[in-house]
């Protein structure tokens, strides 16, 4: 006999939540109980729990409707689970493995079990309830599909459970490290399955997923830059449109809350009429073995950097010719590609100044000059969670705060499904930003 806790949000409650109250419940034994924790609406926005459809009173009738758990209470704060192991008398806390490591506080207090995620949700309920939950597939196995999985599961509405890869192996590897369900080398396979795909191969490989994945009426989140052939990019949105489905190029920094919030507070004239918007994104990557300094992999500092410093520039001043942009680039001996390069833009009352590299270190901020004051964002300006605006003396006059939680990807997934839920197109990264900063991006690349 013991007392078992468990938690989760349980949005639209299916196979999955079951199963795993149900495994939870195998750890009461004849007379034990099982008490399970719901969290609450503020609860989940303040630990980044996005596109979150369904009441708290739903969501706890839905839990209370499987006849699993033997008590019900509300989640409301951090830190709270140490209260709740000690008011309920608890045995054994009960989680899944995604929070692997999380929780080992609490063996002070009871016994810790991290679960093995269910793989996948049974098609059944993908069938039965379609409008709410999308199977999503991702192509590409590297770090960013890695990080990728963990922030997916911060955003209700859909599961990731297939992968694809040319490299079988490398497929099963990531299956295994994520509790994927489906595995293939095919990626028309996959397309057979899925609702949605996320495409993270290298630069060069982009194009030919995202189009056979359109071709398939398939809704594709594309990691940045979507192509580096501004027609075939084009031609791609265009067939999305065709199609009836989203493409949505994958760049966090456009959908993070802090910097949505810049641009909208910058765009009502808070430092009055913008004279110039100065990005810089510059890392060290010493390893010159890696896909950034290889150009069959269309590696470099603008292809890997460019988009992130030139999407302010993008937001905030408009598109520009690339004819009034000057580039210049450095590279050691030895190197096949561009290791760091800063631009200037010019547009008729303003300009736009970049900097990146993968060779070379500066401060990673962004500062936006107006005729009244400006706004300052401090390194790593592209996932901060504040920025000043201060006065002309430059005296912060307000300091503006926003979450920025994990690594930022949840918040460009839940933008994405959240078109395609209700259908509309995508207000805040859409086809014509994409193009614009592409168009920048490849004359840059063409003046290294």
């Amino acid at each position: 006999m013991a007392n078992v806790i468990t938690y989760g949000t349980f949005d639209f409650f299916h196979d999955g939540h079951r199963r795993i109250l149900e495994r939870a419940k195998e750890f009461c034994g004849e007379g034990g109980k099982l008490f399970v924790g719901v969290t609450s609406e503020n609860y989940d926005r303040e630990r980044g729990k996005l596109n979150v459809v369904q009441s708290l009173a739903d969501r706890m009738e839905q839990v209370k409707g499987s006849g699993l758990a033997d008590e019900l209470f509300v989640e409301e704060y951090e830190g709270q689970k140490i209260e709740d192991v000690q008011r309920y008398n608890i045995d054994i806390f009960v989680i899944g493995d995604d929070w692997l490591g999380k929780y080992e506080y609490l063996k002070e207090w009871c016994k810790v079990v991290y679960l093995p995620r269910t793989k996948g949700i049974s098609s059944t309920m993908i069938r039965n309830d379609a409008r709410h939950i999308l199977r999503g597939g991702i192509v590409g196995c590297g770090r960013i599909a890695n990080r990728f999985m963990v922030e997916s599961r911060f955003v209700s509405g859909i599961v990731f459970d297939a992968v694809c890869n040319p490299e079988l192996r490398l497929a099963e590897e990531f299956s295994q490290k994520h509790s994927i369900k489906d595995v293939f080398a095919d990626f028309d396979t996959l397309l057979d399955k899925v609702d949605v795909v996320y495409v993270a191969t290298p630069h060069p490989f982009h194009s030919e997923y995202v189009r056979r994945a359109l071709k398939a009426k398939k809704h594709v989140l594309c990691e940045k830059p979507l192509t580096l052939d501004y027609e075939e990019a084009k031609a791609l949105y265009s067939l999305a449109e065709e199609n009836g489905v989203i493409l949505q190029e994958a760049l966090k920094t456009a959908f993070a809350p802090c910097f949505k919030r810049l641009v909208n507070l910058v765009k009502s004239g808070i430092v009055g009429k913008v004279r110039q918007v100065n990005a810089a994104f510059t890392r060290l990557t010493p390893d010159k073995s890696l896909r950034e300094y290889d150009p069959e992999m269309g590696g470099g500092a603008l292809s890997e950097l460019a988009s992130y410093v030139l999407c302010p520039i993008i937001k905030l001043l408009g598109a520009a010719d690339p004819s009034q942009m000057v580039t210049h680039s450095l590279r050691d001996q030895g190197d096949r590609v561009e290791t760091f390069a800063t631009g200037i833009i010019k547009y008729s009352a303003s300009t736009g100044v970049f900097t990146v590299g993968l060779g070379g270190k500066t401060e990673g901020s962004l500062a936006v000059a107006g005729s009244t004051g400006y706004v300052y964002v401090p390194s790593p300006w592209w996932k901060t969670e504040y920025f000043e605006i201060r006065n002309d003396m430059g005296q912060t006059v307000r300091r503006v705060y926003c979450p920025f939680i994990g690594d930022g990807l949840r918040y460009e997934l839940a933008e994405f499904v959240g078109a395609i839920a209700s259908g509309q197109k995508l207000a805040v990264w859409g086809a014509s930003d994409s193009l614009a900063l592409l168009k920048l991006l490849l004359a840059a690349r063409c003046n290294v």
